[in-house]
């Protein structure tokens, strides 16, 4: 794809997206582009303000709600903080209800923290988020939005460990809860829940997220990398 083809791909997605029509952007060859951009910092440079603004349309038509990013931050860190008090409190009480509170706590903050993780990391590399968001009834899980033209102008590195980031603290969470497990005395069968959860989380990822989640984020970003470093 030459700068071109690039130039006419991206100002026909701007086209149709000012018109209000509905558009299918790898259909129209939108991030064939931007896979061709990611391997030339001089066409980052030139284009990536142009693809941060037809995203941030796209994603604006296409997403089922969203709202602006500090608010969904507040959520994320409140609900977070919700969690660790849940489980903080299973230190006062005897079992089953010290068990009950500890995966109460710990489903809080597997809701909470895949989010967090991705901020945290995302700025700490240089990356803005703009919105937090449902995708829809059938992806409830909340993600936040990057302004993908801060994206673009990360090194392809840290754009892959962005990614792997929120996978990573939720695949660890559960194995860390059996510290707070040890910790309140809870019964032998929340420690099996909180291993078992975790074997699964992790299945999750290696049979699903390589292929069209996190981690084929991560894969994808990583072999640009490479292709650049070669």
């Amino acid at each position: 794809m030459t700068e071109f083809d690039i130039d006419a791909v991206l100002a026909r997605c701007e086209r149709q997206l000012e018109s209000g029509d509905s558009i299918d952007l790898g259909a129209e060859g939108f991030w064939k582009a931007v896979g061709v951009i990611k391997r030339d910092p001089t066409l980052v440079d030139r284009y990536a303000g142009q693809v941060g603004r037809i995203d941030r349309r796209a994603f604006e038509a296409w997403v089922f709600r969203s709202f602006p990013i500090a608010v969904g931050e507040a959520i994320l860190w409140f609900g977070t903080v919700a969690g660790l008090v849940i489980i903080a409190a299973g230190y006062y009480v005897d079992e089953p209800l010290n068990a009950l509170l500890l995966l109460a706590g710990t489903g809080a903050l597997l809701v909470t923290t895949h989010g967090l993780g991705h901020l945290v990391v995302g700025r700490a590399m240089g990356m803005r988020f703009t919105h937090w968001f449902i995708a829809g009834l059938s992806q409830p899980q909340p993600g936040v939005k990057t302004d993908y033209a801060s994206y673009l102008r990360v090194p392809a590195r840290r754009r892959a460990w962005m990614h792997a980031s929120g996978a990573l603290v939720t695949k660890a969470l559960p194995f860390l809860m059996l510290g707070a497990a040890w910790g309140m005395e809870a019964p032998a069968w929340s420690w099996i829940v909180l291993v078992g959860l975790g074997i699964v989380l992790i299945v999750t990822d290696v049979t699903m997220s390589t292929k069209q989640s996190d981690w084929k984020k991560f894969k994808r970003e990583m072999a640009i990398a490479r292709a650049l470093s070669d």
